[in-house]
């Protein structure tokens, strides 16, 4: 298994900076190729561009959330669910906003959410004591 992983072509974890105005503000992001490429199919399947995904990623979160400070981070873990999401659906990709009308869907992503706030609350737990 490691060796299908460790044989991964170096050019897909390659870190790439691009510059994304979001909101009339020029911003620069460093992802991995794999991300931006994943981020790009995002924005295939919602019509637009990759740029604008990414700006319209930031208002939701900031909007539900009201600060996002680590925002590359975000989108690493935005595309990682994507890509979950189409693994679970057997490679089809759907719609952003159909996933959220989609029960099956929505309840893997609420899983995936609470096992990591689980594991975030017992890793605090364990490091308070």
């Amino acid at each position: 298994m490691c060796e299908y992983y460790a044989g991964a072509d170096p050019i897909l974890y390659e870190s790439r900076t691009r510059s994304i105005r979001i909101d009339g503000v020029l911003t620069s992001l460093r992802l991995e190729n794999l991300v931006w490429d994943t981020l790009a199919k995002m924005a295939e399947a919602e019509g637009s561009s990759t740029n604008t995904l990414i700006a319209q990623l930031y208002r939701e979160v900031l909007s539900r959330r009201g600060e996002c400070p680590n925002f590359a981070s975000f989108l690493r873990v935005t595309s990682l669910r994507y890509l979950n999401v189409i693994a679970e659906q057997g490679g089809q990709a759907k719609h952003p906003k159909s996933l959220s009308s989609d029960d099956s869907s929505r309840r893997s992503i609420q899983t995936t959410d609470e096992l990591f706030i689980r594991s975030k609350e017992k890793h605090h737990l364990t490091s308070v004591r």
